[in-house]
């Protein structure tokens, strides 16, 4: 697959490596495309010889990705999305983002009983489904794909069974485990569940190096 990244941080890091890991081909978009390219460049450092392909690009990188992931913090998603408009039409929006207020750091930043990634689908164009996915996995550990020799859980929400399907694609072929946690509106839990994820970090010593595991 095409995996478009917007946004070239620790995120996109972390993603990019899982899906050069698959095979896939990761075109990467920033407002600084120095910052794109320069992370493009160690990534092919990182994995020289893999099955994946990866640069730099620009806004034209979404025409053609099967999927597009906003790796940008809240509400930037919502922004992105309403600029490219039709662009999108045929991929499938991924939305990757926690709104936690961080000036408290004690709640989230949308209103009760939504949620970004809906917020973000209410923004979307015909045709480009959003699912909302990795918001529960931390940029460090993506980089290795697991913790204490577990690989990492993928929760994914959605309404378009054919979207989760491709998410679920990308998150298997680079070595993780895809939960189908079901519609979209479950991404106000999922959300809700990362803030409490990331409030506990300090508080345990854990330097974002934990991770959300599901028993059978």
């Amino acid at each position: 697959m095409i995996i478009a990244i917007i946004g070239p941080g620790n995120m996109a890091r972390g993603i990019a490596t899982r899906a050069l890991a698959g095979g896939h081909t990761v075109r990467l978009v920033g407002r600084s495309a120095e910052q794109a390219a320069a992370l493009a460049e160690e990534l092919r450092r990182a994995a020289p010889g893999g099955d994946g392909d990866v640069r730099q690009s620009d806004a034209i990188a979404v025409e053609d990705a099967d999927l597009v992931v906003l790796a940008v913090p809240y509400p930037a998603g919502r922004e992105v999305v309403a600029d490219y408009g039709t662009a999108l039409t045929g991929s499938v929006i991924v939305d990757i983002c926690n709104p936690v207020d961080f000036s408290t750091f004690d709640s989230l930043a949308v209103p009760a009983g939504t949620s970004a990634a809906e917020e973000i689908a209410a923004e979307a164009a015909p045709g480009a489904p959003v699912v909302k996915a990795f918001n529960t996995t931390f940029a460090a550990t993506l980089l290795s794909g697991q913790v204490a020799g577990e690989p990492l859980d993928v929760l994914i929400a959605g309404d378009d069974e054919d979207a989760k399907r491709s998410v679920a694609e990308l998150a298997a072929s680079g070595g993780l485990r895809p939960l189908d946690v079901g519609p979209l509106r479950r991404a106000r839990e999922l959300e809700a569940f990362q803030f409490l994820h990331m409030a506990a970090q300090e508080r345990l010593g854990l330097n974002w190096s934990s991770a959300v595991k599901i028993l059978p």
